[in-house]
């Protein structure tokens, strides 16, 4: 998106820079206090965190700006932050005016058909935007039997592995979108890796939901999904999720798509009652944290970037399973969106081609496809791997936790389902994959 409309003597030659690798510093010590401070001071992390974002990005913006002589580098970074936050942002906002109230509860293929409506609806308002719509109406459909598994396979399906279709459905797709991969791409490539563990993880899940739903007693059940109701506040919003996805596809002129993002979240909020709001516990601390986190991480994460670039032969990524394999496990326990980034740059860096050109991208498509898709499954899939590998997750852990449902602590999660359900339902996305025997 970028390349086609600012100067290419301010953009330069984004693969000819070769920062320091001390300057990759600040990127690493950004994404140590994320994964991290909440966990060992939460109260000050939440107070601070905006600082330290703000502190450990002006390092390499300093650095491009006075040493390396970058300045299109950085204009190049600014539209993709701008870009990237426009979209989550909004998609938060209008998601966030839209109240589903539900009585009774649910049977266990009604709880399985309800997490592939999530799966899918992720697809068209984000991870976030499906996560932050839905988990209230699933704590409450199922409160009478509530466990830690409904919270668990909430956020493995819709928070993370169900928005693995569209350049909306996760930030790093979008990522991917900003840099020149076609809207369609991960949909058209990898369907079926989506659909094999979406089908995985909705089998475990019925089996388990099943057998709590049997334990419950018989006169409970009958009282709870005996008089199931569904009701929807803010349908009307639904208008403002249009114009978003519209925007989502205009290239020019310059600053229009963000602009209608801004505008439809904009006009959602303030023509929407505040009962909704209340209703959905509305806040824009959520919004505001991705904010402040991404634009550290938008600038510390330049000299990673370019350095792999300019050094990617001495990574040795040099197969698909690799790439699928590494990129999912920095996602699991950072971010996925700077992994994503990180891995694919060093990938085309191998094949001496820039992730900062849209010509090279488009190239690297034609060639080397499925490197790719894996990085973009390893991103996407891993990010349910932790609390941490994806924004959403901790949210819901956060809302399931005040509606007073027992989450399971950090490692409970990941000793207790990650491991076990996730780990061999990836190897055998990566053996039939990404392996040499590989039959798709």
């Amino acid at each position: 998106m970028f390349d086609h409309w600012w100067p290419s003597r301010l953009l330069g030659a984004a693969s000819g820079l070769d920062p320091r690798p001390a300057m990759m510093l600040p990127f690493v010590l950004l994404l140590v206090c994320i994964a991290a401070m909440p966990f060992l001071q939460k109260e000050w992390w939440e107070s601070h965190y905006a600082k330290v974002a703000t502190v450990l990005g002006a390092v390499p913006v300093l650095y491009y700006a006075a040493a390396l002589h970058a300045p299109g580098r950085l204009l190049q970074v600014a539209h993709e932050y701008v870009s990237f936050i426009a979209l989550i942002g909004s998609l938060y906002v209008v998601s966030g005016s839209i109240h589903i109230r539900v009585r009774g509860e649910a049977k266990p293929w009604v709880n399985c058909v309800y997490l592939l409506a999530g799966a899918l609806l992720a697809n068209v308002i984000g991870t976030t935007g499906a996560s932050m719509l839905l988990i209230r109406p699933w704590l409450r459909m199922n409160k009478y039997r509530i466990t830690s598994y409904h919270v668990v396979f909430f956020i493995f399906i819709v928070s993370n592995i169900g928005g693995c279709l569209t350049p909306i459905g996760d930030p790093p797709l979008f990522l991917g979108y900003l840099h020149g991969v076609p809207f369609w791409w991960v949909m058209e490539q990898g369907w079926a890796a989506w659909a094999m563990a979406l089908t995985g993880l909705l089998a475990v899940f019925w089996v388990l939901d099943r057998r709590n739903f049997r334990r419950a007693s018989q006169l409970v059940r009958d009282r709870e999904t005996a008089h199931e109701t569904w009701s929807f506040d803010g349908l009307r919003n639904l208008a403002a999720l249009g114009l978003i996805l519209a925007a989502v596809f205009l290239r020019r002129p310059p600053g229009l798509s963000e602009g209608l993002m801004v505008a439809a979240a904009l006009g959602a909020y303030f023509t929407t009652p505040r009962r909704i709001h209340q209703a959905n516990d509305f806040s824009f601390a959520p919004v505001r944290e991705v904010a402040w986190l991404f634009a550290g991480i938008f600038a510390t994460m330049m000299p990673a970037l370019d350095y792999l670039e300019s050094h990617s032969a001495q990574v040795g990524l040099d197969s698909g399973m690799k790439l699928f394999w590494l990129t999912g496990s920095l996602s699991s326990v950072l971010d996925n969106a700077p992994a994503y980034l990180t891995f694919w740059a060093a990938a085309m860096g191998r094949h001496g081609l820039s992730v900062q050109s849209r010509a090279d991208v488009q190239m690297f498509l034609s060639q080397q496809e499925h490197e790719l898709l894996a990085i973009s499954l390893g991103a996407v899939f891993f990010g349910a791997v932790t609390y941490i590998g994806n924004g959403p997750n901790f949210m819901v852990k956060a809302i399931a936790s005040q509606a007073k449902v027992k989450t399971p602590t950090f490692f409970g999660y990941v000793l207790r389902y990650a491991l076990p359900v996730l780990m061999p339902l990836f190897a055998i996305v990566s053996i039939l994959f990404f392996s040499r025997w590989r039959p798709f």
